[in-house]
């Protein structure tokens, strides 16, 4: 009786050896995947909360914009340096493009001047910065995307 207890011993320590390297070979498989797949996830979100923070900066850039005095240039670099500021990127690496449309030819961008601008004008406010500037990963999923947000107010 003795020896069929030392047997059973022997041969369940002989699976735990054997499945413990079946065990690191899962390991080995599945844990590249969930890697990138959660690096993937938080570069997605990273891109998302980009997005949002340059939408609320066009729209704060739009709120200046359409008040009487605000200059292209002022509006300009407040857009800027609320992007800097709120995504955590260099100021070259953020474009700002402030357009003005006429009231009566709301679809065509007649000057960019916000000293010019007339009541009712459509003042738009374009925010963009490339990917490659905000990203947190060595992965480059998102490689040569430009991340964009737009505001359109009228002039007061």
């Amino acid at each position: 009786m003795r020896r069929n207890s030392n047997t059973r011993r022997l041969s369940i320590q002989k699976r735990k050896c054997g499945r413990l390297g079946a065990a690191m070979v899962e390991l080995a498989v599945c844990l590249p995947i969930f890697l990138a797949i959660l690096l993937g996830i938080i570069e997605f979100g990273r891109a998302m909360s980009v997005a949002q923070l340059l939408n609320a900066a066009a729209r704060e850039g739009c709120r200046d914009a359409i008040i009487e005095g605000a200059t292209t240039d002022s509006v300009r670099d407040r857009v800027r340096q609320q992007v800097v500021n709120t995504v955590g990127c260099s100021s070259q690496s953020v474009t700002v493009d402030i357009s003005i449309s006429s009231g009566e030819s709301a679809g065509t961008s007649a000057q960019t001047d916000l000293t010019k601008a007339e009541s009712r004008d459509l003042i738009t406010v374009k925010v963009s910065v490339p990917h490659s500037a905000i990203s947190y990963s060595l992965a480059k999923w998102l490689n040569g995307k430009t991340l964009r947000g737009v505001c359109a107010m009228r002039r007061e």
